[in-house]
């Protein structure tokens, strides 16, 4: 399993790059996990609204909001978050908000 290091902070990873500890997670973590995994230098608002939407959607019902949900309820639309997370929102925006690999994401 894989381990990054960040801030004195050992992040364990799966083989796919996501976080085994969410619990560690937060803003900072989410950034560094950005630029480590989407190549995102500067989170953006709408990044963070992306991201907090589906950690909260996660927290709330203990799995990641469907796509179609997502876009209707934060008003981006999936070809603007697909930009603002070039590994889609499945993968890319729940690996920076720290959830664990999304069931059917392939």
């Amino acid at each position: 399993m894989p381990e990054l290091e960040f801030k004195g902070k050992k992040l364990k990873l799966n083989e796919e790059g996501f976080l085994t500890t969410p619990e560690l997670w937060d803003e900072e973590i989410a950034q560094f996990l950005a630029k480590q995994a989407e190549g995102i230098e500067q989170m953006t608002e709408e990044h963070w609204k992306i991201v907090n939407y589906i950690r909260n959607y996660y927290l709330q019902k203990g799995q990641a909001p469907m796509i179609r949900k997502m876009v209707n309820e934060t008003g981006i639309s999936l070809k603007h978050i697909y930009e603002l997370f070039p590994s889609g929102p499945a993968k890319g925006a729940c690996k920076v908000a720290g959830l664990p690999k999304p069931d059917g994401c392939v």
